[in-house]
């Protein structure tokens, strides 16, 4: 288990070192030396290169995949952990018929949304905006599937009763205590749906046409494009794509050990 756990950790971590290690490089240097070593390294002028390229456009596309990331991310997991917890702990009619809906959002891939989406938004002129790319980024089917199955096992009845005789109302039992409770899955949710907005590229491909409003999947892409005419263009791609990289990286490691506090909760027999 251990030398295949190291194979794939291998097959996971090299792409990583060979842009850690490219990104060093000159554009001809790229091309011109063995991808994985270094060769006339220069991160720091690489990367100031980049930042500052046609006036500053990466650090644009960087903020908007940050707002397009956390806002959408943030909201998706309140709007999932609220809807996960109604399915889950209030008894109403139609209740399995919304989850199994909800089920089968799980079931359709982003890419078949994109064009009746694009339709629905030019349709009430909110195409090539940020909302465009926000609003279909605050759903998560996946989170409130997640945060159903994570209430109705960890958030006890008879706390909730408790809350109830206590006075607490339906919206404090929630945040105070709901949230709380909840918080190994909320984290995991919200991974993955910053980590899904962040690398998202089908969707703005087809709601933008504004570079202004590129997030930095779209941005590479666009910069990519033009390296036949401006060879320079493949180094900051690369560079480009490392700087991207570090805030995914950042976030697993600080959260991380909200994912340990959910795999102990149960550890221990009250």
């Amino acid at each position: 288990m251990t030398a295949l756990l190291a194979v794939a950790a291998v097959y996971f971590l090299v792409p990583v070192y060979w842009l850690v290690v490219s990104m060093t490089k000159s554009s001809s240097g790229l091309f011109g030396s063995f991808g994985f070593w270094f060769a006339d390294p220069h991160p720091i002028d690489n990367l100031r290169a980049v930042l500052t390229y046609d006036h500053g456009t990466y650090l644009r596309w960087f903020a908007n995949s940050v707002l397009y990331a956390l806002v959408g991310g943030v909201v998706a997991t309140l709007l999932a952990a609220a809807a996960g917890y109604g399915l889950a702990k209030f008894s109403f009619r139609g209740r399995e018929a919304v989850f199994n809906v909800v089920l089968a959002g799980v079931l359709i891939p982003g890419t078949a949304l994109a064009l009746p989406l694009y339709l629905m938004f030019a349709k009430v002129g909110m195409s090539n905006t940020y909302w465009s790319v926000l609003l279909p980024s605050m759903v998560s089917p996946f989170g409130v599937y997640l945060c159903r199955i994570y209430a109705t096992a960890a958030v006890p009845d008879g706390l909730l009763e408790a809350a109830r005789i206590d006075g607490a109302s339906e919206l404090g039992i929630f945040r105070r205590i709901v949230l709380r409770i909840m918080s190994p899955a909320l984290v995991t949710v919200f991974l993955f749906q910053f980590v899904a907005i962040w690398n998202n590229f089908f969707l703005p491909l087809v709601m933008l046409s504004d570079s202004k409003l590129y997030p930095i999947t779209l941005g590479l892409t666009s910069w990519f494009g033009y390296t036949d005419r401006q060879p320079v263009l493949y180094q900051y791609t690369v560079g480009g794509a490392f700087l991207s990289v570090l805030p995914l990286m950042v976030l697993m490691v600080v959260l991380q050990r909200y994912w340990r506090t959910g795999l102990t909760e149960g550890s221990v027999k009250a």
